[in-house]
C-alpha cells in the first residue's frame, strides 16, 4: 500500500431518543396564522441579562424549520428536523445560545417557515408555531412575545415542487418586506402579541423528542468558480454560475434594481430529464435600490441559474453551502484512476444524499429510502467521521417506530403521504447488511436492544411453506430492482436468511438464548430447503421464472453463505454472462464476486458497468440507473445514494479493510487486489 493506514474507531452517542427537557414553555404563533401551507411568521422577544451565563441551553421546536439571529448576529440557520420521530411526536433543536447573548438588554428573532404539507420526508402536523425554552436565562415562548406573518413572503406561479416533496417554492416580495426585523432596536410595524395555541408537550405536536444528529454545517457565502464570467450589468439571459461539485446551497445575491422586476434562481436539476417531477425554485421581487437577499430554502445541483432582468446592475452572486456536520476522513487511492474516481463520486454522491435523514436522492423525493440507506451506511463507516453513524441510529429508530400493529414495516419514513412496504428493502433493513452493520460497525448494543423486538414482530409477518420456503408476500409494492428478469421470490428468500442471519446475532448479543437456539435451526433448515427447491444444477431460479439467470439473486445467495463453494464455478459463468442489476444490486453482485475470492473479474466488472458514470459523464455524482444513451448513464437523478456500493468493496475488500468485532476493537487487513499494483484506505 501507498499510504499509511489509518482506523477512526467509530464511537458514537449512544443516548436515545429522549424527553430531556422539562418544559414549560407555550406554542405560539401569530395571530393571522391561518394554517396556510408555505407559510413565513416572524417571532421576537426581548431579555435583560444581568450577566451571561457560561452556557444557555435552548430548546426549540416548530413545523417545520426555522431561523434565528440573536442581538443580530445569525445563531442558527435553518434548525428543526423534519417530522417525526414517530406517527405521533415532533423533534427539538438544543442549541447554546450563550455566544450570542450580552450582559444587558438582548434581542431574538426568530423566523418559522411551516411547510404546511405532508411529503415522502415529513408528516405534517397541521399547525405552524414555535416552542421556545432557555431555563439559565429563565426565557420562554408565550403571549409576551411577538409575531406576525412575515409581509415579504408569496407564493409563486407554478410549476409546483412534485407531490413528494413538502417544501415549496419561495418567493420574497422586496417591496413589501425586509429582513430588517432581525436588527435590535428596529421598528416592528405588524408584530402584535404572540397567540398561545397550546402547551409545548400536547397535541398535535405532542411529545418534543431531542434532535439526535447535529445541526448542519455552515460553509458560509462563497463566490461560484465562474466569478470571473458573471456580467456586472445583466442582459437580460441566463446567467449559469457553476459550482464546485454537487452541493446543498441557497442562492445570494447582492444587486442595484428599480422596483417590481423579478428574479429567478433555480439548479440544473430543477426539472432533471423531462420526468415531470419538479423540485424547489425560488424568485425575488426588487424593490428600489442596492439590495441584498439569500434565498433560504435550499436545493442542490452543479450550476444555479439566474435569470435577471436586463439592466440590472450585479454586484455580486453567491452561494451558502450547507449539509451534514461530519468531515470527509476517509480515502481511497489505487494505480488506476477509474477507481479513485469512483470512489470519490460514490464520496459525493453519499454526502449530498445526507441530511434530514439518509435519502435517495436531494431533489425529486429527500426520502428515506431504506434500500438505499442500507448501501449508504455501509458507505458511512469507510468515507465519514463518526457523526454520521449518527443518522444511520436515527433511521433505525424511526423505522422501528413507524412499524405498523400488524407487525409489518415500510419505507420511507418520516411521511404523511406514502405508507406502501417493500418486503425486499424491508427485509434487507433489518438484516446483515442493514441493521446488523450498524452493530457491527459502532458496537452500539443499547440501540440494538431497543430495535430487536421491532425486528422479531417483521421475521414473523413472514410464513414458511411445506417445501421449508418462504411463503410469497406482495407486501404492498411488489418490487426487488429497477430493471428487467426480476426473481423476486428467490431474491425475498435470500433477503430473509439474510434477516434471520442479523436476528440470530442481535439474540446471541442481548442474551436471548431460546431465540438464538430457535433463530439458527430454521436457519439450517431454510437454507437445505433453499438449496433443494431452487437450485437446478445451473443456478438459482424460482419455478416459473423464465429467462436469463437473475444475477442480483445468486449474488445474495453468495454473500448471504446459502450457496457454498461447489456453486461457485457455476455462479460465476452466470456473473459473467448476466447483467440484470441495477445500481442499487450491482453492489451485491460485485460483493458476490470479492467473496468468492473472483477480484480479478469483480474489478473488470465494476469497471465496465460504472464506466459511463465515472469517466463519461462530467458530474461529481453517481446516476440512479445504467442507461445506453451517450454521456447520460440513464434515466433518473443524477446523483443517487444507492449506485455508491463501489465505496465500499473497494475499501472493505480490494484492501481488505473490515472490522473482526464490533467497533473496530480488532480488525483485519486482508487486500484482493485483483490486477492493482497498489491501493490504499483508511478512516
Amino acid at each position: 500500500m501507498k499510504r499509511a493506514l489509518t482506523i477512526a474507531i467509530i464511537l458514537i452517542n449512544l443516548a436515545g431518543f429522549s424527553q430531556d427537557m422539562n418544559w414549560k414553555a407555550k406554542r405560539i404563533t401569530s395571530a393571522q396564522s391561518q394554517n396556510e401551507s408555505n407559510s413565513w411568521i416572524n417571532f421576537r422577544t426581548d431579555v435583560e441579562l444581568d450577566m451571561v451565563p457560561g452556557q444557555a441551553i435552548a430548546g426549540i421546536a416548530c413545523d417545520s424549520k426555522y431561523w434565528m439571529w440573536i442581538n443580530g448576529r445569525q445563531a442558527v440557520y435553518e434548525g428543526q428536523l423534519k417530522r417525526g420521530p414517530n406517527p405521533r411526536d415532533t423533534y427539538y433543536d438544543e442549541v447554546d445560545i450563550a455566544p450570542f447573548l450580552n450582559e444587558g438588554d438582548n434581542m431574538i428573532a426568530i423566523l418559522v417557515w411551516y411547510f404546511g404539507k405532508d411529503g415522502f420526508s415529513h408528516n405534517s402536523s397541521g399547525e405552524a408555531g414555535l416552542v421556545f425554552q432557555c431555563d439559565e436565562i429563565g426565557l420562554v415562548s408565550d403571549g409576551d412575545w411577538m409575531a406576525r406573518m412575515d409581509p415579504g413572503f408569496e407564493h409563486t406561479a407554478g410549476p409546483y415542487p412534485n407531490y413528494r416533496l413538502p417544501e415549496s417554492n419561495i418567493r420574497f416580495n422586496a417591496q413589501n418586506g425586509s429582513f430588517d426585523w432581525i436588527l435590535p432596536g428596529t421598528e416592528m410595524p405588524g408584530f402584535r402579541n404572540a397567540w398561545v395555541i397550546g402547551d409545548a408537550v400536547s397535541p398535535p405536536w405532542n411529545k418534543l423528542v431531542k434532535r439526535p444528529v447535529p445541526l448542519w454545517k455552515d460553509f458560509g457565502l462563497m463566490d461560484y468558480d465562474n466569478n470571473d464570467e458573471i456580467p456586472s450589468v445583466s442582459d437580460g439571459k441566463e446567467i449559469i454560475c457553476k459550482l464546485p461539485y454537487n452541493c446543498h446551497i441557497s442562492p445570494y445575491l447582492e444587486i442595484e434594481a428599480p422596483a417590481g422586476l423579478v428574479i429567478h434562481m433555480q439548479t440544473d436539476n430543477f426539472d432533471y430529464m423531462g420526468l415531470d417531477a419538479a423540485s424547489v425554485r425560488a424568485e425575488y421581487v426588487t424593490k428600489e435600490g442596492v439590495q441584498q437577499y439569500e434565498s433560504l430554502g435550499w436545493m442542490n445541483g452543479h450550476i444555479v441559474k439566474y435569470r435577471i432582468p436586463e439592466g440590472i446592475k450585479i454586484r455580486a452572486l453567491k452561494y451558502r453551502e450547507t449539509g451534514f456536520d461530519c468531515e470527509f476522513s476517509g480515502y481511497f487511492e489505487c494505480n488506476d484512476d477509474f477507481y479513485n474516481k469512483l470512489w470519490q463520486k460514490a464520496h459525493r454522491t453519499l454526502y449530498v444524499t445526507m441530511r434530514d435523514t439518509y435519502m435517495d436522492c436531494p431533489e425529486r423525493e429527500r426520502a428515506q429510502w431504506w434500500g438505499d440507506m442500507v448501501n449508504e451506511s455501509g458507505e458511512a463507516f469507510y468515507a465519514l467521521s463518526p457523526p454520521a453513524a449518527a443518522l444511520t441510529k436515527k433511521g433505525m429508530l424511526e423505522l422501528i417506530n413507524w412499524q405498523r400493529h400488524d407487525g409489518t414495516i415500510y419505507s420511507p419514513v418520516p411521511e404523511g403521504n406514502w405508507d406502501r412496504e417493500l418486503p425486499g428493502q424491508m427485509l434487507a433493513s433489518i438484516g446483515y447488511f442493514g441493521f446488523w452493520n450498524y452493530y457491527w460497525n459502532t458496537g452500539d448494543k443499547e440501540t440494538m436492544a431497543r430495535v430487536c423486538d421491532g425486528v422479531k414482530r417483521y421475521l414473523d409477518v413472514w410464513q414458511i411453506k411445506d417445501n421449508g420456503t418462504l411463503i410469497e408476500r406482495e407486501g404492498d409494492w411488489y418490487w426487488g430492482d429497477w430493471g428487467v428478469k426480476i426473481d423476486r421470490q428467490l431474491l425475498f428468500n435470500a433477503w430473509y436468511y439474510l434477516a434471520l442471519k442479523a436476528y440470530a446475532n442481535m439474540s446471541e448479543l442481548l442474551g436471548k438464548e431460546s431465540e438464538l437456539y430457535r433463530t439458527k435451526e430454521e436457519m439450517e433448515a431454510f437454507k437445505q430447503s433453499f438449496n433443494t427447491v431452487f437450485w437446478d444444477g445451473k443456478g438459482y431460479r424460482t419455478a416459473g421464472y423464465e429467462g436469463e439467470y437473475d444475477d442480483r439473486a445468486q449474488a445474495l445467495a453468495v454473500i448471504s453463505g446459502l450457496a457454498d463453494k461447489k456453486k461457485y464455478p457455476a455462479l460465476l459463468d452466470i456473473f459473467k454472462s448476466s447483467f440484470l442489476a441495477s445500481p442499487y444490486m450491482e453492489k451485491y453482485v460485485l460483493e458476490a464476486l470479492f467473496v468468492m475470492g473472483e477480484a480479478d473479474y469483480g474489478l473488470e466488472r465494476m469497471k465496465e458497468r460504472f464506466w459511463k458514470m465515472v469517466e463519461v459523464s462530467e458530474y461529481t455524482t453517481l446516476y440512479e440507473n445504467f442507461g445506453s444513451g451517450p454521456g447520460r448513464a440513464g434515466n433518473g437523478t443524477n446523483n443517487h445514494a444507492w449506485s455508491g456500493g463501489g465505496l465500499t468493496l473497494l475499501s472493505q475488500y480490494v484492501c481488505g479493510l473490515y472490522p473482526l468485532e464490533p467497533a473496530w476493537k480488532t480488525f483485519q487487513v486482508k487486500p484482493q487486489l485483483g490486477p492493482l499494483k497498489w491501493a490504499g484506505t483508511g478512516n
